[in-house]
């Protein structure tokens, strides 16, 4: 396994899983090709969006999976395996959708991945509702928390990615996966109480509470950045569920059968350990 990254020298803990670290920037394509060289699978998972970046991120997004498609086929990759996000209608994930298309009009096939939140210590949008609920023991909320999602556990989206480098699986098509259980953004926030042994957090929902709004309050008191959040809640008012399941049952096993509510137990303890 080889990973990308703009300063190896911070990839310490790549290094340590086994992994072989090279410098690359998708927005340097001069980069690519050396980084390419004999691979034949490439997991993107590029995201522009987030601390020390601009409003503009769609822009990057759409620059660098240009790049990675010229390189991936000057290179011979026979697969590109991306993860997006289910559902449309943000920025956020527009652009989320937007970089699956630009990848395929590349000619390397891609399986495209397409999931809801990710419950999982790393996860941005599980961090935010982690920390609101620790830390809130009462919260004013918009519509969205009525909003039905189907989050998925982080092992079980890494199975569902690593089942895509298998030949046998159709290379060239859409990918939706979520975990057994279809909830709610507010369902979301109860279970997380629970899992922190917590009671559930009182919930006065308003109706009218800007995305801005609501990301800097997210910023005021959780230490995800207010930059990083906008877009996350700008999503937040589409549903995340999977309406086609027909990709999912190609792939070997059952591996997205983690319940929620032990998702969300491995990572509050992941992340509670640091």
């Amino acid at each position: 396994m080889r990973a990308l990254a703009r300063r190896p020298e911070r990839a310490d803990h790549l290094r340590a899983a086994g992994c072989e670290v090279v410098r690359a920037d998708v927005l340097e394509p001069q980069t690519l090709a050396p980084a390419l060289d004999g691979a034949e699978v490439a997991y993107y998972l590029v995201r522009s969006m987030g601390r020390g970046s601009d409003g503009d991120f769609a822009a990057r997004d759409h620059a660098a999976a240009q790049n990675f498609a010229a390189a991936a086929a000057a290179a011979g990759l026979r697969r590109i395996v991306y993860l997006g996000g289910l559902g449309e209608g943000s920025t956020h994930l527009d652009s989320r959708h937007a970089t699956a298309e630009t990848l395929r009009e590349g000619e390397v096939p891609v399986a495209y991945f397409r999931a809801a939140a990710v419950i999982g210590a790393g996860s941005e949008s599980f961090r935010t509702v982690f920390y609101l609920v620790r830390r809130l023991p009462a919260m004013v909320t918009p519509r969205w928390v009525a909003t039905r999602t189907q989050p998925i556990a982080a092992g079980d989206a890494v199975a569902c990615l690593a089942a895509a480098a298998d030949p046998g699986l159709p290379a060239d098509r859409e990918i939706q996966i979520g975990g057994p259980d279809v909830t709610t953004y507010g369902g979301m926030i109860d279970e997380l109480a629970r899992a922190l042994g917590r009671r559930r957090p009182l919930r006065i929902t308003v109706p009218v509470l800007t995305p801005r709004l609501s990301s800097l309050w997210i910023g005021l008191v959780t230490p995800v950045d207010a930059g990083v959040a906008r877009p996350l809640v700008e999503g937040l008012s589409t549903e995340t569920v999977v309406t086609d399941p027909s990709g999912m049952e190609l792939l070997p096993g059952t591996p997205a059968e983690t319940p929620l509510e032990e998702a969300l137990r491995e990572a509050v303890a992941a992340l509670e350990r640091g």
